[in-house]
């Protein structure tokens, strides 16, 4: 069973959430574990041995902390731990990048480290850290997404929450942490990832959010993983595996009293898998039109003009968001459909329904200038759902000659690579007609589980209407959307 169909509730609600901007992240510290940082039982494994304690016995790390801190009277070590463990520049993971893409604009986190924040500069998104009580006085002009750091930050190790005592007085010390944590349980659907039912954080953050929500919690998910079953049969291990499957099975009756649902999975490979769906359906309304036009032909200018401001005004009317590159001669023109309907409803937000995102202008012969336009090919089709083909041809300005746009069929390229699904109006020729040729060959490669190949008949016949042509596009865009 497919990840996809497997949580099917799970990604029509939360998708919904982030439709609404009404979802938010809460990440544990099991996403930094796979970056390579040290689990918390490992992290203090010295320290409970100067305790004469086993780690491996112990349920309450929290606690174990704080036997240190009663011992020494200082908590230098635990700072210098934090700070040796936390710090080191170790490369992302798939989740971390994959959690950047999301258009979620709140994520809290209960880990030390800066992998959140490496992530969203990554990706180039402006975030605003809250990480002690005086940032929330501030507001970081321009943010995208606000990360909220309740137990601190490496950077900071002294006043960071390690300790029971830190637990205890949070309420006190970090008051305006509960207060925003409050208001997003109440207006935001969460999803929780990277705790595990043994995680020490999660029940103190359980009992904090039980109070915080009341009585009429909204609908939250936690993604956790099955208990391996051990290999071979000795007794001592089934019979810490049937422990362990009984106690999982009350925590996630127990979860239910938060309104939180468990997403149970068997490999943590299963969350790089989530957050691909998410992302797929995240950005499944955005359309990007590809295409540029120094001649056109077999069709009109005029009509090719037409055509491409009625795709940009469809988008809106759909309820669709439009992504536009500029293309010579297309993307001008869907622009102007596009911002032609938005004006023409006041209730339509500019900002949320188009984006402009000129392509860098490099003069031909600078070096980088091929692999800076890949990459700002490959970042924008990563925020998109769909890709219009219309036309792509340029003039070469080596042999004067008008040649196939091979900036577009590398828009096409990438669009495959990437999962996204392309939608070529063969009938506007050039590059449109090439990826229209390769779409129509096998339409089940590019539109999986969906019949398109009556559509992509009319796509490439010039003899149909402008008005067919459109509603085509938009029929296989509503099918695609439907079928997932």
């Amino acid at each position: 069973m497919s990840a996809n169909s497997k949580f099917k509730s799970f990604y029509t609600e939360y998708g919904k959430a982030i439709d609404n901007r009404e979802a938010a992240l809460f990440i544990g510290a099991g996403l930094s574990n796979g970056a390579g940082f040290k689990t918390w039982p490992n992290l203090l494994r010295e320290v409970a041995e100067e305790l004469g304690l086993d780690v491996d016995r112990e349920t309450d790390l929290v606690g174990l902390a704080q036997f240190h801190v009663n011992e020494k009277k200082v908590r230098t070590r635990l700072n210098q731990l934090l700070v040796d463990e936390y710090s080191p520049d170790v490369p992302l993971t798939r989740n971390h990048e994959l959690i950047a893409s999301l258009p979620v604009e709140t994520v809290w986190t209960t880990n030390y480290d800066q992998l959140l924040e490496r992530a969203f500069r990554e990706a180039g998104k402006i975030y605003d850290a809250k990480v002690t009580t005086d940032n929330f006085s501030t507001t970081r002009r321009g943010k995208e997404v606000t990360i909220y750091k309740m137990h601190g930050d490496v950077t900071q190790p002294q006043d960071a929450v390690l300790t029971k005592e830190d637990y205890e007085l949070y309420g006190v010390t970090r008051e305006v942490f509960t207060n925003a944590l409050k208001g997003d349980l109440i207006g935001k659907n969460f999803l929780f990832l990277g705790f595990s039912f043994t995680d020490p954080n999660i029940d103190y953050i359980l009992s904090r959010i039980r109070v915080l929500m009341g009585q009429n919690p909204r609908s939250h998910y936690c993604v956790m993983k099955w208990p391996s079953k051990p290999k071979g049969r000795g007794q001592r291990r089934l019979a810490n595996y049937d422990y362990d499957m009984r106690r999982l099975a009350l925590r996630i009756g127990d979860l239910k009293r938060y309104g939180i649902e468990a997403l149970m999975i068997d490999s943590f490979s299963e969350i790089t898998q989530i957050l691909e769906n998410l992302k797929k359906q995240a950005h499944r309304n955005n359309i990007f039109v590809s295409g540029s036009a120094y001649t056109y032909s077999p069709m009109p200018q005029d009509r090719v003009e037409k055509l491409a401001r009625m795709i940009g005004e469809r988008v809106i009317k759909e309820g669709l968001s439009l992504i536009s590159g500029l293309g010579l001669g297309i993307g001008g023109a869907v622009l102007i459909g596009a911002l032609e309907e938005v004006y023409r409803d006041d209730k339509t937000p500019l900002l949320d329904r188009v984006m402009m995102r000129p392509f860098p202008q490099l003069p031909p012969n600078d070096p980088q200038r091929a692999g800076l336009y890949t990459k700002y090919r490959e970042d924008i089709l990563s925020q998109v759902g769909f890709t219009i083909f219309l036309c792509g041809n340029k003039l070469d300005s080596v042999t004067g000659r008008v040649i196939t746009a091979d900036g577009v069929l590398q828009e096409f390229k990438i669009t495959k690579s990437l999962g996204k699904y392309p939608i070529p109006v063969g009938a506007t020729g050039d590059a449109a007609k090439k990826i229209w040729d390769k779409v129509t060959a096998e339409p089940e490669t590019f539109f999986p589980g969906i019949n398109v190949k009556n559509q992509l008949k009319i796509l490439g016949d010039p003899k149909k209407t402008d008005k067919q042509i459109i509603d085509t596009i938009f029929d296989i865009i509503k099918m695609t959307i439907d079928a997932n």
